[in-house]
């Protein structure tokens, strides 16, 4: 059976993988019909492009798959809450779920604008909020040493 829990730990998957490029460990994946559509993880090191967010990347691997511009049918799980550049572009996609793992004290838009989703967007949080906080903390205290 297909749970929260089981794609957050497909969204954790794709952490590790950014984690393995020294990228900041957040990952995502979009389900659609209890299918994973898309799977991304940031990429904005490799790319050199501050918008390559796990879930911009997300979204435009989605978008491709269904062949259009919304995610009306679809949930992403995404390690980290989106920061108000993702959660804006989720709400131009009208996606109709997200559940993320841990939130962003500093930058996650529930801070910053928390009416940034699509006012139909059910959300999710704290699935795997310990394993995918312990990621990002270990991450950024191997950066400071």
């Amino acid at each position: 059976m297909f749970t929260h829990e089981y794609f957050m730990k497909e969204a954790l998957k794709e952490a590790h993988k950014s984690l393995a490029k020294d990228e900041v460990p957040v990952g995502a994946v979009v389900v659609c019909k209890n299918i994973i559509i898309a799977r991304a993880h940031n990429l904005t090191e490799t790319l050199n492009d501050v918008t390559a967010h796990a879930e911009m990347q997300a979204i435009t691997s989605a978008a491709g798959y269904l062949g259009g511009k919304y995610l009306d049918q679809c949930t992403m799980y995404v390690t980290l809450e989106p920061c108000p550049m993702c959660a804006g572009a989720l709400y131009w996609a009208q996606l109709e779920s997200l559940v993320f793992g841990t939130s962003d004290p500093k930058r996650g838009f529930s801070i910053i604008h928390p009416s940034l989703l699509h006012p139909k967007t059910n959300l999710l949080s704290g699935i795997f909020q310990e394993e995918a906080a312990s990621l990002l903390k270990d991450f950024f205290a191997k950066k400071r040493k």
